[in-house]
């Protein structure tokens, strides 16, 4: 197994691009504060999708369940994915971007879930729903798309509730079947690693404030946040399926992905973990080098769902800001 470069975690290796960038989003949330208050993040502008359209399935408790749905002609998998948003804010439709990439790169029908949102919904309502999703997905993947190769994932709050999900599905039924996860960004301890404190203090666009405001509201009981359940960093992460782990050196959540990659090693997962210097929360989401950088390395991952191997189509997009396990 190779180790980190420490070379990546040095200012110098921020491309002057990417800390061109860095400069405008700071001034761009100094202009436009998020809300401190109800944690709510500044995030790019939601570009609907044409394509997409919508899917009702019920819920815990008799609420319905909308999935936002993107998918080519003829898929070779289905990739069920998370919304990020710090479980307080966020929608389906704001993945639909990165769907019409993911399916024209990877032929996967691309998934999203209007999970239910704290402080009106604290946990477990998002756990739940994206149990009841990804249940969904298992049952019905080949009579509504015509495979059964199936992924998973999410960015931010979206990358937490895949690993629990994951967790779930090994405990209650014995296996995850999903075949690939893909983890950008994770929110992987609500009890708050190092970096979510440290990092944090300065960060743009996600600070240590809005971190603590997104957790008092989804988990305001402080004994439950490192339940196993919640915050997946303390499970049992055993038998599960290889995974690809994304962030920035720039990000509060760099400690949450180094440690889980870590974790999810130790339990005998094969994992893949892609470092970016310089990347900030939400990275991905911006017109950047750097985020086509790691959206093309999460497509070359995704490609091997339904072909054999989740990470077969990773070696094309090799980089020097990896670390392959």
């Amino acid at each position: 197994m190779s180790t980190l470069d420490a070379a990546l975690f040095r200012a110098t290796a921020i491309a002057p691009e990417t800390a061109d960038f860095n400069d405008r989003l700071r001034e761009l949330v100094k202009s436009t504060p998020a809300n401190e208050a109800s944690g709510r993040l500044p995030v790019p502008p939601t570009e609907p999708s044409e394509r997409a359209r919508t899917l009702g399935i019920a819920g815990k408790g008799g609420h319905e369940l909308t999935l936002r749905v993107i998918a080519p002609d003829r898929p070779q998998g289905v990739y069920l994915h998370f919304h990020g948003g710090g479980f307080v804010s966020g929608s389906a439709e704001q993945s639909d971007r990165a769907f019409e990439r993911i399916a024209q790169n990877t032929g996967l029908a691309c998934i999203d879930v209007n999970y239910r949102l704290a402080p009106a919904h604290p946990y477990p309502a998002a756990w739940d729903d994206a149990e009841v999703a990804a249940m969904w997905v298992i049952e019905n993947a080949r009579t509504a798309f015509g495979t059964d190769a199936l992924a998973i994932g999410g960015v931010s709050a979206g990358a937490t509730l895949a690993a629990a999900v994951l967790v779930r599905l090994r405990e209650r039924l014995g296996c995850t079947v999903f075949q690939a996860a893909n983890l950008v960004f994770g929110n992987f301890d609500l009890s708050m690693t190092p970096s979510q404190t440290l990092l944090g203090a300065d960060a743009v666009p996600v600070t240590t404030d809005n971190i603590r405001a997104c957790t008092d509201a989804v988990a305001p009981r402080t004994g439950l946040r490192r339940d196993p359940d919640l915050s997946p960093m303390f499970a049992d992460l055993r038998d599960l399926p290889s995974a690809l782990f994304t962030v920035g050196t720039l990000d509060p959540f760099l400690d949450d992905t180094l440690f889980m990659h870590s974790r999810w090693v130790a339990a005998g997962n094969q994992a893949e973990l892609a470092v970016y210097p310089g990347g900030t929360h939400g990275f991905t989401a911006f017109p950047i080098p750097l985020a086509d950088q790691a959206n093309d390395r999460i497509d070359a991952f995704l490609q091997g769902v339904g072909r054999g191997s989740a990470s077969s189509g990773a070696e094309a997009s090799r980089s020097p800001v990896t670390d392959d396990s």
